[in-house]
């Protein structure tokens, strides 16, 4: 059924079933989709037999035309998602649910039916994004993300640590290059030292630097399988100059799949690159859009950066963009615009993703 062709959705079904999605069970909530009537509630766990119970209570209690819609399908309602596409459904993604007044009471049973609701006025609902190899490309570069965060964090310490380390083997560490300094570490003996004070110090030294050499080796080997994954996913946005196997990744995990975004705009608009009316007086400017996936925009934001630099046709458009008018930073909005349309592009006519 095409779901974002016409009309509004209460129009194209029959019942819609709402999922507050927990980490022990999940609250499921069904509405008929043309008078907004609460038709059944009920309570599953979170686990494969209560993914089994809730498409059961649908048939039973939704005959016809259904759709789920799901809160939370990239967390607590992802295995559930999950399973209800392998089995056929249609399944909707609801963003957090506001709730109108606190008058209104707070309860699962209540999210599950809201997120039900919210869904019936929309032309076009979200659809989850893809798993298989796109989720396992998630795990990585969330994974990554972490290790690098760690290692900087060690870095810090071992700074940290260097600074309040006793004369002269302070002196001895502090001419030392990077690479030498955390081989010199990892290598060390502090049981040989006999100052209590200067063997803790080396021996604190010696941990963190081992952490370091861990984190690195780790985030290097999860790396390389992203960057394996990426070629196999989207290898034309490695063609494109700027763009290197984390970002392309990043661009490849906010757009997830042919179909989920409808069109260039849209995807401007998830990216943050969509121009917004900001005129005032006689001055007539845009600015670009702060909400959407800030992941993304500081992915589109890195790739310019690099272009401006090495990118002669990059650097040709924002000179001619300044002398006619127009400030550094509004160029590069515009760039990013351009940017996010043609990324679009690439990635609507390549090869559908594997999932």
């Amino acid at each position: 059924m095409g779901w974002r062709s016409i009309g509004m959705l209460a129009d194209q079904l029959d019942y819609v079933i709402g999922v507050d999605p927990h980490r022990d069970a999940h609250a499921v909530g069904i509405v008929e989709a043309r008078t907004g009537v609460v038709v059944f509630e009920a309570t599953v766990p979170a686990d494969s037999g209560g993914y089994a119970d809730t498409q059961r209570l649908a048939e039973q209690h939704a005959p016809g035309r259904r759709a789920f819609a799901v809160e939370g399908t990239g967390s607590y309602g992802a295995g559930l998602a999950r399973f209800l596409t392998d089995q056929g459904e249609h399944v909707f993604e609801v963003s957090r649910l506001r709730r109108e007044r606190s008058s209104s009471g707070k309860t699962d049973a209540l999210d599950a039916i809201r997120a039900a609701r919210s869904v019936l006025a929309v032309k076009r609902p979200a659809v989850p994004r893809a798993s298989g190899e796109r989720e396992a490309l998630r795990a990585l570069m969330a994974t990554r993300e972490g290790a690098v965060t760690a290692r900087t964090a060690a870095f810090c310490r071992l700074r940290h640590l260097l600074v309040t380390t006793p004369e002269p083997f302070r002196s001895e560490l502090r001419r030392l290059t990077r690479a030498r300094l955390l081989a010199r570490l990892t290598t060390a003996r502090p049981d040989r030292r006999h100052d209590p004070e200067l063997r803790g110090i080396h021996l604190a030294l010696k941990a963190v630097a081992r952490r370091i050499t861990q984190l690195t080796a780790e985030e290097r080997e999860l790396a390389r399988e992203i960057e394996r994954l990426t070629r196999r996913l989207a290898p034309q946005l490695l063609d494109e100059p700027g763009i290197g196997p984390l970002l392309a990744a990043q661009v490849v995990l906010s757009w997830s799949h042919r179909g989920r975004v409808v069109t260039e705009a849209a995807f401007a608009r998830l990216a943050g690159a969509a121009p917004i009316p900001a005129s005032s007086g006689q001055t007539i400017r845009h600015r670009l859009d702060r909400s959407g996936d800030r992941k993304l925009n500081r992915t589109l934001h890195q790739i310019i950066v690099t272009r401006r630099r090495a990118h002669p046709p990059t650097i040709a458009y924002i000179d001619r963009r300044i002398q006619e008018g127009k400030t550094r930073r509004e160029a590069t909005r515009c760039l990013k615009r351009y940017l996010a349309r043609h990324l679009y592009r690439l990635l609507e006519n390549g090869a559908p993703l594997a999932t």
